[in-house]
């Protein structure tokens, strides 16, 4: 008798794929869409389980209070600015036709007023490659090009807490643990790895290891695995 692939069981809700939300100290993500000039105060830096960098607590003039990740030489007390005209300095937010060409930011939204979707992950910034009418080109951390609208908002700076990477977790116990505070499904194993009854590619002949594995968009969960919906495969 077989056994569940990983998308059976996620659809389940158990407490195997349930994130600790309760832990979280709260969404990350720009307030109320607006043109004005406000200024905020960052009142704490703190720590969340649920994002890989520290987060800064800030407090505008309207009364707004929001979290937001927290740029590289910022610290309690400073004050930045969020809305038209304001300076290209660390911390401030402004739309993406405000900011100067080159200049490396964080938490790019992917439509005006959704929060912040791109470049959030402790070290992380992507830079304005160049800026038309339309749109505005934009380099993600992965070094891929994408446009996007030029009233999405973006904070200047680099996300704080790029050295995190750099500390090994020597354990596997330890890396299972803090995957765990973030509802991350580690360790990820292969399916060509497991035994024929437990996924699709599982097995040992040989005839299944040396061909792509696409599948349709609309398969059901217990065979979509592999090339799902692929263009092509292989290398170019």
């Amino acid at each position: 008798m077989g056994k569940n692939l990983i998308q059976q069981r996620r659809g389940k809700g158990g407490p195997r794929f349930r994130a600790p939300s309760f832990r979280y100290e709260g969404e990350a993500r720009y307030g109320i869409y607006t043109n004005e000039k406000q200024k905020g105060n960052i009142t704490d830096i703190i720590h969340c389980q649920g994002h890989s960098g520290p987060l800064a607590q800030i407090r505008y003039e309207n009364g707004e209070k929001i979290l937001v990740q927290a740029p590289e030489g910022i610290r309690t007390g400073d004050s930045v600015f969020i809305g038209d005209s304001v300076p290209a300095d660390i911390g401030n937010t402004m739309q993406l036709k405000n900011i100067p060409e080159g200049a490396a930011i964080y938490n790019v939204e992917s439509n005006p007023g959704d929060g912040g979707k791109f470049a959030r992950t402790s070290g992380a910034f992507a830079r304005i490659i160049a800026k038309m009418k339309d749109k505005v080109i934009v380099q993600l951390p992965s070094k891929k090009e994408r446009s996007f609208l030029p009233e999405c908002r973006a904070t200047m700076g680099i996300v704080a807490g790029s050295g995190k990477t750099e500390k090994p977790f020597l354990k596997a116990g330890n890396k299972f643990y803090a995957m765990r505070a973030r509802n991350k499904l580690w360790p990820i194993v292969c399916g060509q790895s497991m035994n024929a009854v437990a996924h699709p590619h599982g097995g040992s002949r040989s005839s299944k290891k040396n061909y792509s594995y696409t599948v349709s968009r609309h398969a059901p969960p217990g065979a979509k695995v592999g090339s799902i919906a692929a263009r092509r495969t292989g290398r170019k």
